[in-house]
C-alpha cells in the first residue's frame, strides 16, 4: 500500500512540472510576439520617414530645373528675385 500514496504524489509533481513549463513557453511566446509588433511598428516608421524623405528631394530638384532665365542670360534665385549683385550691374 505504501506504493499507492506515493503515486498521487508524483503525479501532482508531474503536473506543476509541466504547469511550469507550460507557462514559461506562454511567456516566451508572448515576449516574440511583442517583440515582432515593435519591429513592425519601426519599419513601418522607417518606410514613411522614407518616403517623406523622397517626396522633398523630388521637390527640391523640381524647383531647381524650373528655373527662370532672364533676358540677359542669368537665373533668378530660388525666391525669385535678382542677386545684389546682378541688380548692381555686375554680373
Amino acid at each position: 500500500m505504501p506504493s499507492a500514496r506515493r503515486a498521487p504524489q508524483i503525479c501532482a509533481a508531474r503536473r506543476a512540472s509541466r504547469l511550469a513549463v507550460l507557462a514559461l513557453c506562454c511567456a516566451i511566446g508572448a515576449g516574440a510576439v511583442t517583440g515582432c509588433e515593435t519591429t513592425q511598428e519601426k519599419a513601418a516608421a522607417q518606410r514613411a520617414e522614407s518616403a517623406r524623405i523622397l517626396k522633398a528631394r523630388a521637390k527640391r530638384q523640381a524647383v531647381r530645373k524650373h528655373h527662370k532665365h532672364h533676358a540677359d542670360g542669368t537665373k533668378t534665385s530660388l525666391s525669385g528675385t535678382k542677386s545684389s549683385r546682378q541688380q548692381k550691374g555686375e554680373g
